[in-house]
């Protein structure tokens, strides 16, 4: 590509511009070995889960042909019985997913104090996907055992389980897009408000906020690679400002993969003492790759909208299975119901087809309604499939955890597995790795500048950023090397940043990464010296 080119392709978002290098790196010209290190699909997936989700469905089947059986027709299921049923039909001595099921009912019982025929007729009903989700928001056992997940995981040191709204959603994706419309729909965010963006910041969220259904004033809180990409309490103490109306942020973060420490936690609690209203909504999807885990939710959850996503620690995005959680005292709710006396009575006009009181519908509730165009609220919920795997894989983890849920085997293995990534594609370049307890080694934000210095000196670094389009060095890589890796400037980071995803190739492939790239930094180097000798 010419440079003129290059500027055009610099206008798309980051996983736009990835896309626009796959091809040039599956015909690389040294015949490299393809390496797509841009996205951040997990390469595992966690089987328990799954496999009992298989049983399940045998069994439903089986349930519904009692009542119906011709041919390949069946019928629909009676909850009376059902968990004798099911434990008579699973075979826990021969089959590690029978057992897991039985303990799993077992445990919805002893520990949750569930109706046992309740929970299994819920999650048979479920799995065959006989009807829509009743009730529409979530179904009634599946919110309470999400919430105990969810309470190990994110409510840390804050017993919220009891207190916590969800509204289960196509993976988080789907989340933030309901938030943003619903924030919309009732006049809670309005075009030209201000909101603030924790930067670098998975880059839809960067997107959004601009296109013209939203038009809001972006006001940038930024984390720096000097320090550790720890956000600071004076970058957090500019939401002290009340015409800032919300705050966006992923913590731990994507791209720097930092979780929000104690001393974020605590400006942020100062914070919403100074501006009480401020809305919050909080991607909290990385959570368990970092130790002791401590949410913006457990600290200010009047404040604060929970988003949660099963997809990257259980290896499952393809099911998109994500959750809102709000605890029933909201600063959203009391948003709404301040709201101007015109603006009350078009969102009551709004509501009033779906539900008899529409000036006391929760805001949760109307993130529901409006996520089916309101019309369609009566078949609005994630589908019951979707949300039996949600709860299949929360007790995967309640059944093994220890110590309120910070030690589980299977996160322990997800938590070495990309470290040992994190490690190889470090090693390989010299770079600086960050091995605290607050970095999810999820990502590496790799600053290429700062390693052409490193290995070059200042003059080089000077100008490969002066000479070249941000874009250029991954053009390279992917032309020449066969790695594809994503722009960090998409995310909000500085132009030469490079984010490097530890999840989605076998381990071994992170130390040929790095070395790729040390090798094309090499070749820029030797076309730098021949300018250099003319």
């Amino acid at each position: 590509m010419d440079v003129s080119e290059e500027k055009k392709l610099e206008k798309l978002g980051a996983f736009e511009i990835s896309r626009k290098m796959l091809a040039l790196a599956q015909k690389n010209e040294k015949s490299n070995i393809f390496l797509n290190a841009g996205r951040g699909n997990p390469n595992w997936i966690q089987t328990r889960a799954r496999l009992a989700f298989c049983r399940l469905v045998e069994f439903g089947v089986k349930e519904s042909q009692q009542t119906i059986n011709n041919g390949i027709m069946a019928g629909y299921i009676q909850k009376d019985g059902i968990r004798e049923r099911l434990f008579a039909f699973l075979d826990p001595d021969n089959r590690e997913e029978d057992k897991f099921l039985i303990d799993a009912v077992n445990y919805c019982k002893e520990e949750l104090g569930l109706n046992e025929d309740d929970v299994v007729a819920e999650w048979t009903n479920g799995v065959v996907a006989n009807d829509y989700p009743v009730p529409d928001r979530c179904l009634v056992n599946t919110e309470k055992i999400i919430n105990h997940y969810l309470q190990e995981l994110s409510y840390e040191g804050a017993q919220l389980a009891d207190q916590t709204q969800l509204f289960p959603t196509e993976g988080a994706t789907a989340a933030i897009v309901y938030a943003f419309h619903s924030l919309a729909e009732n006049h809670l965010l309005k075009k030209g408000d201000k909101i603030a963006i924790n930067e670098p910041i998975f880059t839809p969220y960067l997107r959004i906020p601009e296109l013209r259904d939203y038009q809001l004033v972006e006001v940038d809180l930024h984390s720096y690679e000097k320090n550790n990409w720890e956000i600071e309490p004076k970058e957090i103490e500019k939401l002290n400002d009340p015409s800032i109306k919300a705050l966006i942020v992923v913590d731990p973060t994507n791209p720097t993969s930092k979780e929000f420490d104690k001393n974020a936690l605590d400006a942020i609690s100062q914070v919403v003492k100074k501006n009480p209203n401020l809305m919050i909504i909080s991607d909290e999807v990385y959570g368990a790759f970092v130790p002791n885990f401590k949410s913006i939710y457990s600290v200010v959850p009047y404040n604060t909208m929970l988003v949660y996503s099963y997809s990257k620690l259980y290896g499952c995005t393809g099911w998109r299975l994500g959750v809102i959680g709000l605890n029933k005292d909201n600063v959203f709710d009391h948003n709404i119901a301040n709201l101007p006396e015109d603006e009350l009575k078009q969102l009551h006009k709004r509501y009033s087809s779906v539900v008899l009181d529409p000036d006391k519908m929760k805001f949760i509730d109307r993130l529901c309604a409006d996520s089916r165009s309101i019309g369609l609220y009566h078949t609005a919920g994630l589908s019951t499939p979707q949300q039996i795997m949600e709860t299949l894989f929360s007790l995967c983890h309640m059944l093994t955890s220890t110590n309120g849920g910070s030690d589980d085997p299977y996160i322990d293995i997800a938590r070495k597995l990309v470290s040992e990534r994190y490690n190889q594609l470090h090693e390989a370049m010299n770079a600086p790795e960050d091995e605290t307890d607050t970095n999810t080694h999820y990502y590496s934000l790799i600053d290429i500048y700062r390693l052409a210095e490193k290995k070059y000196g200042k003059k080089f670094r000077d100008y490969l950023a002066d000479d070249f389009q941000q874009v250029d060095f991954l053009l390279e890589l992917a032309k020449k090397n066969g790695v594809v890796l994503v722009d960090g400037v998409g995310f909000g980071a500085k132009p030469g940043e490079l984010r490097v995803s530890q999840a989605n190739l076998p381990t071994d492939d992170y130390a040929l990464i790095g070395k790729q790239v040390m090798e094309l930094l090499k070749e820029y180097h030797e076309e730098y010296e021949k300018k250099q000798n003319k």
